[in-house]
């Protein structure tokens, strides 16, 4: 993993002042500085939209994928993330003689004599943010994380050496989906080795110098802030193993002093409330359930605006109320679903003879990209029998088949052409205003379900062909 060279800035606060660590993370900025760097807004290229290739026009989609809008939850996640990175490197200056032994001696079996700047004292702070899937967390942390450098090379500080090579500031992983010490550990010390860019570390044989070895990889790597995504995954059983887990991740809190952020699905929060002794941790630096955006939210607004400038089709079509409901209905708010949606329904008209992006536009478009969600978002909702105090039940709704649960609706826009080969004659047919006279018999299949033989009646009007493809030859 390639790193930056050091560049350092003059510290705001005096205690962090001559501290490289601190001076060589990113200046202090406005809100506004920083949002520029957290968005991503690809190239337009608005002559693409006049291509006579549809081919070419699809090709332009993908840039959508690419968009990057920061929302109103990422300042707080962002000055967070800052303030905890900061506070856990004030204790670790490599410069003090305090780091020098706090580096050379495991936490537990450090000497009785103090240096003449004092024992080592942690401040390590927990940071927990918690959201379902697709409302955004990876995105927003991704763009927040990749704010900071991963690693920050250094070589000497105002003119003085540094034995200090590598800062590694941030890693992330996934929490064990068994909880299990040695595992964590395992791919800690892993992740350690990739952003160094060393050799795999072998792991200790024993869990006891396992973690030895890994609090002096942590430590010799000035790790600003460890990351641990999935927590959603520490379920708690009889087996100990989550207990064990979580006394583990306290121990880099409380003994070696470095942040923690846990990013989990619900219910990890309600783990965190039933379990968790020390859930003020998880919490004392930052705090947010992420959910999705709501309609009239200042962020959707922001989202979507940006989102329906990228658009190539051959006729621009104006973002409407009705448009902006229908996606975010069709999308529960979810950013990636919306983009999904927005994306896939342009890619269903693009080289249509009409190519206008309407309601139906972007529900046909929903059903192809997110199928899936739209399922589990039908089982999440589906309620079926409620009990009621007499004892009795009442159905709320009640599902035959499993066909039912899954069934998409993919109903086309009627005011579009649905057959490249009739394309000619249903455009001339929406502006036409002798429909009436050019029906012979309005009511001739009402007539069908009445006779006997209904099939035998449509042939009769020359209305059901047995062979059509006779008619197309």
């Amino acid at each position: 993993m390639s790193g930056v060279k050091a560049i350092y800035h003059d510290a705001i606060l005096s205690e962090h002042q001559g501290n490289p660590l601190i001076e060589a993370l990113p200046p202090k900025r406005s809100w506004e500085e920083v949002m520029a760097v957290f968005s991503n807004y690809p190239d337009y290229a608005e002559d693409i939209a006049d291509h006579p290739s549809p081919l070419v026009r699809d090709e332009y989609l993908n840039r959508i994928e690419e968009l990057r809008q920061p929302l109103t939850d990422y300042e707080a996640c962002f000055r967070a993330i800052e303030r905890a990175i900061k506070k856990g490197y004030s204790a670790k200056n490599p410069l003090s003689p305090t780091t020098a032994q706090y580096l050379h001696y495991l936490v537990d079996e450090r000497p009785d004599v103090a240096p003449r700047t004092g024992f080592f004292q942690p401040k390590g702070d927990g940071l927990t943010l918690i959201g379902e899937s697709g409302v955004g967390k990876t995105s927003m942390l991704e763009q927040v994380l990749g704010y900071f450098p991963s690693i920050i090379e250094h070589e000497s500080y105002k003119g003085q050496p540094l034995a200090l090579r590598k800062q590694v500031v941030w890693i992330k992983v996934d929490c064990p989906s068994n909880s299990s010490v040695r595992d964590l550990c395992e791919e800690i010390l892993a992740s350690l080795d990739l952003a160094l860019d060393r050799e795999k570390t072998k792991p200790a044989g024993t869990i006891g110098a396992l973690v030895r070895q890994l609090e002096q990889c942590i430590k010799s790597s000035f790790l600003g802030m460890l990351v641990i995504d999935e927590m959603q995954n520490l379920q708690f059983k009889r087996t100990g193993g989550e207990n064990n887990l979580l006394k583990f991740l306290h121990r880099l809190v409380n003994k070696l002093g470095v942040p923690l952020f846990f990013v989990a699905n619900p219910p990890f929060d309600l783990t965190l409330i039933k379990e968790l002794k020390a859930a003020r941790r998880a919490e004392s630096g930052y705090h947010h359930t992420m959910s999705v955006l709501g309609k009239e939210s200042a962020s959707w607004n922001a989202f979507i605006d940006q989102l329906w400038n990228y658009q190539w089709t051959n006729v621009y079509t104006e973002l409407t109320q009705d448009l902006n409901e229908a996606l975010h209905r069709l999308s529960v708010g979810n950013i990636d679903m919306a983009s999904r949606t927005y994306r896939e329904a342009q890619r269903l008209v693009i080289g249509c003879a009409d190519e206008r992006i309407t309601v139906s536009t972007l529900e046909a478009g929903n059903a192809v990209a997110c199928g899936l969600s739209r399922q589990t978002n039908e089982v999440n909702e589906l309620k079926t029998v409620v009990a009621l105090p007499s004892g009795k039940q009442r159905r709320i709704k009640k599902v035959d088949t499993p066909s039912q649960v899954f069934a998409v609706d993919k109903t086309g826009d009627i005011t579009k052409p649905q057959h490249p080969e009739f394309t000619s004659r249903l455009i001339e047919l929406l502006g036409a205003v002798d429909i009436g006279d050019r029906i012979k018999d309005p009511d001739v299949f009402q007539q069908a379900g009445e006779s006997k033989d209904p099939i035998r009646f449509l042939r009769q009007q020359k209305l059901m062909l047995d062979d059509p493809l006779t008619e197309l030859l």
